[in-house]
């Protein structure tokens, strides 16, 4: 059997010690982030991302060896199990190898080799792929039974030919040159299905196209494989057939003469009927799994940013959903995001009641000392951004755009239906935008992260493994971050280290009847909540006000204890440590070394004393759309504006620039070099300078550059029109091509 832990030490360039010591953690119970921070002696260090991947890496092996088991199991009830197939079983590393071993024992509908040797050609199939025979015409001929239906020569022969093809089929050694092939050089080809062209139009790029299976990039694999989920496309995956059956010949045609003929016959029809579909399958599975893993990497660098985007943090916020039939539904927010009240208001077309709107507005500003506007940035948002800056408000209050994307989606959800059970769908939604302003992770984690708008072919893409992969990216923010126990919503606290939705909503109900938490050791109070639980939560959990100032740190109670020796060793308070640098200083790591406690924990504990509880995300920076241009109809080409970057793909970046519609920066306009990897230059949230480049209003098109001079030597009052290059490069008619890639990204 395989030594799996020497395997991924070899594979990821990890210690075997290390490797051993996370397995058995997680075999434990214990979560990546509590691994990552509190368990750095016995990993030596290694990161949320290395332990992943040890994570995944074990549950791939283990997957390998349930099979591997099933396997041995199954030819051993057939009585075929040798001590050489055994060994060789044992031996096999990949599933595919191991699936390859098995093909000849596995259980088999009924084929034309099986009816073949159920008409007793079986002798003649051997004879002709012996090939010393070189007269196959008269010993066919014995083979004549009108009982069996073999009437003719060639009915004998071409059921051998049906078992020879399958007995190449099932070929280890075969399997694995085709194999080779397809995965050396398989070509993907893309054809358009007669009759769909109309339907079809956002694939136009697909409609005859082909490359390299190991150049084509995620998104455009995914783009055709919806494209054929639609029937609008139909596509093949093979080498070029004539080097395929080149390899097959020389491994089983080994004379010139009638019965090599025939054998060449049978590696041909098995190539085609047997080899060549498998194959496919093989490489479609694989591909699929490598885009959708490109993808949920996108979706998930995207999400992090998002959720780690900085909080303005705890003020009087009045947000403020726009509309224009409607109205703008308003609501007013405390510090700790709680609803003190809502309204509704009508200051754009076409009631434009604009003097009784901002009256009610700076009334509210002031009854509430309101410190911040919070403008949800959908449908109406820049004029009634425009509406709240030109009533007068003190210059002391904010007006803030807040991306509202999915707010929609937790205003109609049964946590907000629970949080807010007397309120319509409107004011939940305002709430929200209010609230993703002051704390835009406590916000979000209350919304499904597929719901987000972030990501890049998320419905196409393994549904579970995308799950898991944003699951992961929501704990270790939420993680990394950290959570006040008194005042965290169910939602935010199930995402802590060792908690989870039960045991969340055991802390909310636990704390609405005897109030709040004093100290982290009170957790242990909460029903069903063990020792487990609160070795792997309390760490992540903070308490401000406790009489502990640890409470409120990330320092984990398992090491309040050498926290307690410095203290005494310095004659001074806790307090004391965390507010005086100098006293720090004094403090020797070395001599609190143990044999569970080394630097790396040490080191931890004094920089949380330095900052303790600090917030690691970045300072809250104000942000505004250009004046005047509202509208598309206001972009004009070469028009150089602010925007925000919403969404990372891997063809490029799309842009907010306040117009209602994003644009696009097509991968070759994201920097004046070449971009290999469009998240290398540009992030969810960035603040970023573009430039216009087409306007498409019809179709709602914007194309942008980050490039320092996007149009070159030519004058940038013109419109432009990229000049038309190969489809093959990846870079045709840049307007044309962004627009179906947008077609297909929202579709």
């Amino acid at each position: 059997m395989i030594d799996f832990i020497s395997k991924i030490a070899s594979e990821l360039t990890i210690s075997t010690k290390q490797i051993d010591a996370v397995v058995k953690l997680l075999d434990e119970g214990a979560t990546i982030p509590f691994i990552s921070r509190y368990r750095k002696e016995a990993t030596g260090s290694l990161d949320e991302v290395q332990i992943m991947a040890i994570r995944d890496r074990i549950e791939q092996l283990r997957e390998l060896e349930k099979r591997r088991e099933a396997i041995l199991k199954s030819i051993e009830s057939q009585e075929k199990l040798t001590p050489e197939l055994e060994k060789a079983i044992k031996k096999a590393i990949t599933l595919s190898e191991l699936e390859d071993i098995y093909l000849p024992y596995k259980p088999k509908r009924k084929t034309r080799a099986s009816m073949a040797k159920e008409k007793g050609l079986e002798p003649l199939a051997k004879t002709i792929i012996e090939q010393r025979q070189s007269d196959i015409s008269s010993e066919a001929a014995k083979y004549i039974d009108e009982d069996k239906k073999v009437l003719t020569e060639e009915d004998a022969l071409q059921g051998a030919r049906d078992i020879i093809a399958e007995w190449v089929n099932e070929d280890q050694e075969a399997r694995k040159k085709v194999r080779q092939l397809y995965e050396k050089q398989a070509v993907i080809t893309s054809k358009l299905i007669k009759g769909k062209e109309e339907e079809g139009q956002k694939y136009k790029d697909y409609f005859d196209w082909s490359e390299p299976l190991t150049k084509v990039p995620s998104h455009r694999l995914l783009a055709m494989r919806r494209g054929e989920k639609e029937m609008i496309l139909s596509l093949d995956i093979a080498p070029d057939q004539t080097k395929a059956l080149e390899l097959l010949n020389n491994q089983f045609v080994a004379s010139p003469n009638e019965a090599g003929q025939q054998v060449e016959e049978a590696v041909k029809d098995c190539y085609s009927r047997l080899l060549k579909p498998s194959m496919e399958t093989e490489m479609r599975v694989a591909t699929k799994q490598a885009a959708d893993e490109e993808a949920i990497n996108v979706f998930a660098d995207n999400l992090r940013k998002l959720l780690l985007a900085s909080p303005l943090g705890q003020k009087n916020v009045l947000a403020l959903d726009p509309g224009f039939r409607t109205g703008c539904k308003l609501v007013v927010l405390d510090k700790q995001g709680k609803l003190l009240y809502n309204d509704a208001i009508y200051p754009n077309e076409p009631q434009k009641r604009v003097v009784e709107a901002g009256a009610i507005v700076k009334q509210l500003c002031e009854k509430f000392n309101v410190e911040a506007v919070a403008i949800g940035n959908g449908t109406a948002s820049r004029e009634t951004e425009k509406f709240v800056k030109e009533i007068g408000l003190p210059t002391s209050i904010l007006i803030l755009m807040v991306n509202e994307s999915g707010a929609s989606i937790y205003s109609a959800s049964e946590t907000a239906r629970e949080e807010f059970p007397d309120y319509d769908l409107t004011v939940r939604g305002a709430v929200s935008i209010g609230r993703r302003l002051m704390d835009p992770l406590a916000e979000l984690v209350k919304i499904d992260a597929k719901s987000i708008g972030v990501g890049q072919y998320q419905h196409d893409v393994d549904q579970n493994a995308l799950k898991r992969g944003l699951d992961d990216v929501v704990v270790s923010c939420v993680n990394s971050v950290g959570v006040e126990l008194n005042t965290a919503s169910k939602e935010l606290l199930s995402y802590v280290s060792g908690l989870g939705p039960q045991l969340a909503k055991g802390i909310v109900d636990y704390r609405n009847e005897n109030g709040p938490f004093k100290n982290r050791k009170a957790l242990t109070k909460v029903p069903r909540l063990g020792d487990k639980a609160f070795e792997q939560a309390a760490g992540f959990l903070r308490i401000r006000e406790a009489s502990n100032p640890l409470d409120a740190s990330a320092v984990h109670p398992e090491s309040y204890h050498l926290v307690d020796r410095m203290t005494k060793d310095l004659n001074c308070s806790i307090a004391d440590l965390m507010n005086n640098a100098e006293l720090r200083r004094k403090v020797d790591l070395k001599a609190y070394i143990t044999d569970e406690v080394g630097l790396p924990t040490l080191t931890d504990i004094m920089e949380e004393l330095t900052k303790p509880g600090r917030d690691p995300r970045e300072k809250f920076e104000v942000f505004s759309f250009q004046e005047g241009i509202n509208h598309m109809e206001d972009l004009k080409t070469g028009l150089v504006l602010p925007g925000i970057v919403t969404n990372v793909t891997n063809f490029g970046a799309f842009v907010d620039i306040g117009v209602h519609q994003d644009g696009l920066v097509h991968i070759s306009h994201l920097a004046d070099g070449f971009v290999k990897n469009p998240a290398d230059h540009v992030s969810v949230q960035q603040k970023v300078s573009v430039t216009v480049l087409e306007v498409d209003i019809p179709r709602k098109r914007i194309s942008l550059s980050m490039k320092s001079d996007p149009f070159g030597k030519r004058p940038v009052n013109k419109t432009v029109k990229p000049k038309k290059k190969d489809r093959n490069t990846g870079n045709g008619d840049l307007q044309d091509k962004l627009n179906q890639l947008k077609g297909m990204f929202n579709g």
